[in-house]
């Protein structure tokens, strides 16, 4: 019997790169939300699409939101940057904001949007 997945399928696993980023728009709540998926190290983190401070989309182009290093997640309007693992902000005017998490794994080889 196949399992059955659970939540909103975003792309395969094998579709974004270790250390690259891709923008999607979702439902979450009912509620059109657009959101960025990380991968790193063949871990997955999301967050919303907004800088806590700015309440900006994150992104310089479309589904870039990582610093030049590919170190951590940076906001193109006014440079804040946050960690990719748990979205809390290093440096910038967000000092103590970080960003707002969005619940996702890897089922079957896909990303899911835990809902």
């Amino acid at each position: 019997m196949a399992h059955k997945k659970k939540g909103q399928v975003l792309c395969q696993l094998s579709e974004l790169e270790d250390l690259s980023s891709k923008s999607f728009s979702v439902k979450i709540k009912r509620k059109k939300t657009d959101i960025f998926v990380i991968r790193k190290d063949d871990q997955v983190y999301a967050y919303q699409n907004v800088c806590p401070h700015a309440q900006a989309p994150l992104e310089w182009n479309p589904d870039e939101f990582l610093d030049a290093e590919k170190e951590n997640i940076i906001c193109a309007l006014h440079g804040a940057i946050f960690s990719i693992e748990g979205g809390g902000c290093l440096g910038g005017p967000c000092e103590g904001i970080g960003l707002t998490a969005v619940p996702v794994e890897v089922q079957e080889g896909e990303i899911v949007v835990i809902s």
